[in-house]
This record gives C-alpha cells, structure tokens and sequence, in this order.
C-alpha cells in the first residue's frame, strides 16, 4: 500500500515536471542576418513558445573577430499568427540593429519568458 501511493506520488510529480517545462519551454532558430551598412544590421529569426506565452529575446550583431558590435532585446508578444500550421506556437521575427560598426553576422543569443530564470 505504501509502495503504490509513493508510486503513484512520484508519477504525479513527475507530470507535473514534464508540464511546467513544457509550458515555459521557448525554442529559437537563426534564420538569416543580412548587413544593411556599418551602422544597422537584420536579423530573421524564429521563436517557438506556447502562444498564450510573451517572450523576450536577446539578438546581437557581431563583427568579423565576434566582438559585439550591436544588441537589441525584442518583446515578442502574445498571439496566433494567421495561418500558422502549429497554432501560433512558431513566430518569424526580423530584429533591426544599430551597430557601432561594420557586422559581419547577426545571431539569436537568448529567448526567455519574461519573470522565470532564462
């Protein structure tokens, strides 16, 4: 009896482990950068999250010795994009960045949900 109901705790929590993090899970892919001149760069991007989730995301510009020569934190907000094939879950997103000088690359350094540890 008290095996089973340890038994029956320990598949409990860890349920509810698998579903917290599945919650909070937030995912991000680079998709292209693209060097507008030595004072902006772009970056496309794409976010999977649940789409009841708000998140942020750092992306930086680096140059050709992969110093930062840009930063940019950008709100990704709650949401459904039309049409999407997995219900809003996976955003595309473009990040324009002032830059300091020349970049040679534009990256997705980090996406977080806003208030947990990212």
């Amino acid at each position: 009896m008290v095996a089973a109901v340890a038994l029956a705790a320990g598949v409990g929590f860890m349920a509810w482990i698998a579903t917290s993090n599945a919650t909070d899970s937030v995912t991000f892919k680079d998709l292209s950068y693209s060097t507008i001149d030595a004072t902006q760069t772009e970056v496309d991007f794409q976010v999977t999250r649940d789409s009841s989730t708000a998140v942020k995301c750092a992306v930086k510009a680096l140059d050709s010795k992969y110093a930062i020569v840009g930063w940019k934190v950008v709100d990704i907000p709650t949401g459904v994009l039309e049409g999407s094939s997995d219900s809003g879950r996976t955003l595309a997103h473009r990040a324009v960045i002032r830059t300091e000088s020349l970049a040679a690359t534009g990256v997705v350094d980090n996406c977080w949900v806003p208030g947990t540890a990212g």
